[in-house]
């Protein structure tokens, strides 16, 4: 069985990550899509919620698993069976970041294989830190976000323009 986890903070899930989750389903056998718990971040969503928000809108990803983890990717991905990390880019940037992470992870672990998608070019734009800035400004958010979750972040977010 070929399993790969697609790590990330996902917070929120945008419809680059799903356009990146249903692409990568196709080429493994089970896809586990893992909520890293990173203590250097401050979300706007729980863990929990989060893992909640994923499996809502991933539903219609039969081979998909959503969990969550903190620690080292590496021995996550061992605890899973998985030799495959999938991490989706968007720009040159995230490239030279990523990189510089799997190579980290193949250093440490040689049998680990990390496998780079590019965003389509229609969510190459997205990022959770862009939607969480448009939402909080009273931006739109509508088909950037899992139609199922447009409201549920619209509200933990929600417009907070001051007058000046």
């Amino acid at each position: 069985m070929r399993i790969a986890v697609c790590p990330g903070s996902f917070d929120p899930v945008t419809n680059g990550h799903i356009d990146i989750f249903e692409r990568a389903s196709n080429m493994v056998d089970l896809l586990i899509v893992a909520v890293f718990h990173n203590p250097n971040k401050n979300p706007r969503f729980s863990v929990t919620e989060r893992v909640e928000m994923l499996q809502e809108a991933t539903q219609h990803i039969p081979n998909i698993k959503v969990d969550c983890f903190s620690g080292l990717l590496n021995e996550y991905a061992k605890k899973q069976n998985s030799a495959i990390i999938i991490r989706g880019l968007r720009a040159i940037l995230d490239f030279e970041y990523e990189f510089q992470r799997a190579l980290l992870i193949k250093k440490i672990d040689p049998s680990l294989e990390t496998v780079f998608m590019m965003a389509r070019s229609e969510y190459s734009f997205i990022s959770s830190t862009s939607i969480k800035e448009l939402a909080k400004f009273g931006g739109s958010i509508k088909d950037l976000v899992p139609a199922c979750l447009e409201e549920r972040i619209i509200q933990r977010l929600g417009s907070q323009t001051r007058s000046y």
